[in-house]
């Protein structure tokens, strides 16, 4: 569905020159759920606005659903087909009540009423929010606005949504609102999920992980392909699971441990069966 081959990308801001993204290649199947991992500054959101078609490439190519995202006449059918909800929902909401908001997209499209009502409902009810469809946006919470900004995507009905960092600035129960819908538009809708994030726990339930650093992909692999690899993970500055760093330091204790679990139910059974064994 996405394809990266090659991408180059600087920022210019004379007289000093960033590179941001280097020589970067990846594939993002349909219904997908990928993880970008990587640190402030590692080029991950520089990526995301990229797959967006936000700007394009200096060398190389992205092609969504086919389309390079190079050619000025495609850029609207990439930005409707890969949707952005951002870290701060304000950014992206337009509209005073929840029910205004959510139609925005759709009306730009040019679709016509009935179309339109139905799409927003059908957003509204699967994002869980229909009952906060004439509520004045500004007195939702940050979790609630998260989701009117998700809907206000999926009205469009995206093939691909991004999230850039966008439970880094809701408490614990809201990152858990946010990504059971993210998880149920994966699994029910065939939705690709791409999660730009530096959360090890929201990245260990994706289907492929890149780990970016200095702007290249240092890492990838399954979850736990990319977790095994505990000192890399240190170099690109970012952590590991709890259950992933307790198995890696008891290892270096001495222990023999062949795997490192990336949940709490596998660490729990595999410290149970080395107990067992005493």
């Amino acid at each position: 569905m996405i394809e990266v081959k090659d991408v180059y990308y600087a920022y210019k801001t004379q007289p000093e020159i960033t590179q941001a993204i280097s020589g970067i290649s990846l594939s993002i199947n349909k219904g997908s759920y990928i993880a970008i991992l990587g640190r402030n500054g590692s080029g991950k959101s520089t990526l995301a606005r990229m797959l967006n078609a936000l700007i394009q490439p200096d060398q190389g190519d992205i092609y969504v659903l086919g389309y390079n995202s190079k050619d000025q006449d495609r850029v609207l059918e990439i930005r409707k087909n890969v949707g952005m909800i951002f870290q701060d929902p304000d950014n992206q909401i337009v509209g005073t009540r929840v029910l205004e908001d959510v139609a925005f997209g759709p009306e730009n499209l040019g679709y016509e009423r009935g179309k339109i009502i139905a799409l927003v409902e059908s957003a509204l009810k699967e994002t869980g929010i229909y009952d906060l469809k004439e509520r004045a946006v500004h007195t939702l919470s940050g979790g609630q606005k998260q989701r009117v900004a998700i809907a206000g995507v999926l009205a469009m009905k995206p093939a691909c949504i991004i999230l850039d960092e966008s439970t880094s600035m809701l408490d614990p129960k809201g990152q858990a609102e946010l990504l059971n819908v993210v998880d149920m538009l994966n699994k029910k809708e065939g939705i690709s999920i791409i999660n730009i994030t530096h959360n090890m726990d929201e990245a260990k339930y994706a289907d492929k992980v890149y780990v970016l650093h200095k702007g290249e992909i240092t890492l990838e692999g399954k979850p736990e392909e990319v977790f095994f690899n505990v000192e890399k993970m240190f170099e690109a500055g970012l952590d590991v699971p709890q259950s992933t760093r307790l198995m890696y330091e008891l290892k270096k204790e001495g222990i023999s441990i062949d795997r490192y679990p990336i949940n709490a139910k596998e660490a729990a059974e595999l410290i149970g069966g080395l107990l067992a064994d005493k």
